[in-house]
């Protein structure tokens, strides 16, 4: 279906219309089709009727993290330039489960454990978006209803040499490795959503790129005008190098503890703060890019990180605990205390003594003997305070305040 023109006289503001597509585009990757979209935002401004801002998320974990808020801070400023975001909650597409970006297959989840993770989804991503402007939406509603026959006429829509030119899915099949046919069906469901929902754009991250032009190709298979398509970047974890993953153990969770949130944010690199700057700061580009100067010119990048940090944790936690957790940190990094709250762990030592890099494995400080032992070539070892550099140590019974890097303590009673 093709979209309506306005006459000049009907034409938005200009200034008006280059400033909302300047906040809309920062930080993403790619925006499909531009052209589509600046005459999609035009006819907003003009009518004054919101644009509907598709996000589908299938809920295969209880908890969301800062990865997934980079799409939620965009979304929450489409709301805030008057737009309506429909939270898509993926009940029914969890029990296929999302191939993106996979070289074998997902295994799909059970009902009950999608019942379970769904129901503190929204709750979370209320924590960033309008409650007022979201519709919360689950497409098992219009999936279900679909039955054999709607979902062989949907599957009808869309040719298996398009699907194979998704890339995980060309590697795989070159590969000789399987491709089960529900996977197939997965980049149909999502853009059936978009027709569902009468989607003008949708938006998801770099990986689901594909998906989210399926969508576009049926909505005009369904007389609809296509949805335009706002991909976002994927977030790196705490590491710096892979995306924020609860599979990769490098997260940040919204629902994390204030101090461990602080802390967690204070670890990453100064290169990569800059990243979570542009990403998840509600900073403007312009503020960023006058702490960035700032850093050039001799401030401490610690002052800028520490400013960042307040702000995430504030924003799920409030002002006044992220005012307690920089000083717990400070309390805890900068002038040495002792946290209150380690954990205490009691240990058997066999033969009267125990070597400490057996120690803080079996403590689970370090997940290995052979990291403890880095971690202590490294200096990153202290007991009661002391910098351990034997690796070669025994420990006699007593009672120990253990700590590896600057995160990790234990009490440890060995006996």
């Amino acid at each position: 279906m093709a979209s309506e023109s306005l006459s000049p006289s009907e034409q938005p503001d200009p200034v008006a219309l280059a400033d909302a597509l300047k906040i809309v585009k920062r930080g993403a990757q790619e925006l499909l089709v531009e052209s589509e979209f600046v005459a999609k935002l035009g006819r907003s401004l003009q009518s004054g009727k919101p644009l509907r801002c598709k996000l589908g998320l299938d809920p295969t974990a209880p908890d969301i993290h800062l990865g997934h808020t980079v799409v939620l801070n965009k979304l929450r400023q489409l709301q805030d330039l008057g737009h309506t975001v429909i939270f898509l909650i993926g009940d029914f597409t969890s029990l296929i489960g999302d191939p993106s970006g996979r070289n074998t297959t997902r295994p799909p989840l059970s009902p009950e454990q999608i019942k379970e993770n769904a129901a503190t989804y929204f709750e979370q991503a209320a924590l960033v978006l309008d409650r007022a402007r979201t519709e919360v939406r689950y497409n098992s509603q219009w999936c279900q209803a679909l039955g054999a026959d709607g979902m062989i006429r949907l599957a009808s829509s869309y040719t298996l040499a398009r699907l194979l030119e998704r890339d995980d899915f060309a590697k795989r099949y070159a590969a000789g490795q399987p491709i089960a046919m529900h996977e197939l069906l997965y980049p149909l469901m999502q853009g059936y959503d978009s027709v569902a929902l009468q989607s003008d754009l949708e938006l998801g991250g770099t990986d689901q790129k594909f998906n989210l032009l399926v969508g576009r190709e049926l909505q005009k298979h369904y007389g609809q005008e296509p949805q335009c398509v706002l991909t976002m970047p994927l977030l790196e974890g705490l590491d710096g190098v892979e995306k924020m993953s609860k599979s990769k153990g490098n997260t940040i969770g919204i629902n994390e503890a204030p101090g461990e949130m602080f802390g967690k944010l204070m670890s990453i690199s100064d290169v990569l703060m800059w990243r979570y700057y542009e990403l998840l700061s509600a900073r403007t580009l312009e503020e960023i890019a006058r702490l960035r100067r700032d850093t050039e010119e001799g401030r401490n990048p610690r002052e800028v990180k520490v400013a960042l940090a307040q702000e995430i944790v504030a924003r799920f936690h409030g002002a006044a605990a992220a005012g307690r957790a920089l000083e717990d940190f400070e309390a805890r990094f900068v002038r040495g205390a002792i946290p209150e709250d380690m954990p205490q762990v009691q240990i058997a030592a066999n033969g009267g003594t125990l070597a400490i890099p057996n120690l803080l494995k079996q403590a689970g400080l370090v997940p290995s003997t052979s990291e403890a032992v880095r971690s202590i070539e490294q200096g990153a070892v202290r007991i009661d305070g002391q910098r351990i550099e034997d690796r070669a140590l025994q420990l006699s019974a007593g009672t120990y305040v253990v700590q590896v890097g600057k995160r990790r303590w234990a009490r440890i009673t060995l006996c």
